[in-house]
């Protein structure tokens, strides 16, 4: 017993001593651990944020024309299985479609399931495409012949699970074009402001207010009849990325500014320029490295508003248009009539941007908490 209670205190005296001497960084990680909530969706944003990196991988088909199937044209998703009526196998499979036109369907031409099988197999040579600049033409699964839709095809024939995994990656990559942006803006204006102060100061809070009142969604109007037809998918990519960045720098910039405002008269600050630091530097080593993690939980935080200008731009037409697939270009098309009663499985990119934002809200407040050094006494 007293050899427990021996272990039991130097065990206590560790932990005291660890925490004492963690670093900022090890602390923040440690509070963000303790939260379920975050960690449960940390772990749901790090699986989706593998998807999209791996999308070309992972998707059976090109999520353009190429991965076209004109005989399953809006078909509804193929789940594979292990039994049907003629036994049950150790490998999965579908069954194969064949369409055909008769009276019964006013001579119209449907799709329906035959019993013939086709299996499922695993790492099949596919379309090729470019991974870290590296030619690749293996994908994660694919069939013995013909196609497999796992969340169906839309009115083009195209694999809408293919066109998901490839709408995560573009829309998760606008979103951080955006926020470095608007975060290298915010940095520079901020701290400027902050530390200078007086007539900079006075002029760069106006810029600020001005930015933060602009009216978006008529200047996104405006942009949109400016935007050149012509213009390549790529070059509507990054024009996309830079106005949201350029827009959303406002709100990290004032409280930058009213941090560095704060601490500027502290005496590390005055010690560094006694010793004939450039103001510069002061911000660069001393300042903005004193709130590194109020910073990081900015940038978190402002990922889903990013995720979610752009899949509204697209949605209402003036941001990312196809051959593009971004989830605010796929859910252009869940507003049609005829696919609400229809085809629902055009509805499957819903709630994957969903599990996206509120992922991203989740982590963004479990940092938030841990990154506040008084959350403990709370």
């Amino acid at each position: 017993m007293a050899l427990l209670s021996v272990l039991r205190g130097k065990r206590k005296e560790i932990s005291k001593e660890d925490y004492y001497t963690a670093s900022q960084m090890q602390l923040i990680w440690s509070r963000f651990k303790a939260k379920r909530s975050a960690m449960i969706a940390a772990s749901i944003l790090g699986f989706i944020v593998v998807c999209g990196i791996f999308s070309s991988f992972l998707s059976p088909y090109a999520p353009d024309a190429s991965g076209r199937n004109a005989d399953y044209v809006n078909g509804a998703p193929q789940i594979p299985q292990f039994c049907d009526a003629n036994g049950c196998s150790l490998t999965p499979f579908i069954h194969k479609v064949e369409r055909f036109r008769s009276v019964k369907t006013n001579f119209r031409w449907v799709t329906r399931e035959t019993e013939e099988r086709n299996y499922v197999t695993f790492f099949p040579k596919g379309w090729d495409y470019n991974f870290l600049g590296i030619k690749f033409e293996r994908h994660l699964f694919g069939v013995e012949e013909g196609y497999v839709h796992l969340f169906g095809t839309d009115g083009g024939g195209k694999d809408i699970f293919s066109r998901t995994l490839h709408a995560i990656g573009v829309s998760l990559a606008v979103g951080t074009l955006g926020v470095l942006i608007s975060f290298v803006l915010a940095l520079i204006i901020g701290s400027t402001a902050g530390f200078f102060g007086g007539f900079v100061d006075t002029v760069l809070q106006a810029l600020m207010d001005t930015v933060k009142t602009v009216p978006t969604i008529p200047l996104f109007m405006a942009l949109a009849a400016f935007i050149p037809q012509e213009w390549s998918a790529e070059m509507r990519f990054f024009f996309i990325s830079m106005l949201l960045g350029t827009l959303g720098w406002g709100t990290l910039a004032r409280r930058i500014r009213t941090h560095v405002l704060a601490e500027r008269t502290a005496e590390y600050v005055t010690a560094a320029r006694l010793c004939g630091a450039s103001s510069a530097h002061v911000i660069r080593k001393h300042l903005l490295p004193s709130f590194t993690s109020y910073i990081i939980v900015d940038l978190v935080i402002s990922f889903p508003y990013m995720v979610l200008s752009e899949t509204a731009l697209s949605f209402i037409g003036l941001g990312l248009k196809d051959p593009v697939n971004s989830l605010g270009v796929m859910l252009q098309n869940v507003t049609k009539v005829d696919v609400l009663l229809n085809y629902q499985w055009y509805f499957i990119p819903v709630p994957i941007f969903i599990a996206i934002v509120l992922a991203f809200v989740f982590v963004g407040d479990g940092l938030r908490d841990a990154a506040d050094p008084y959350s403990e006494r709370k």
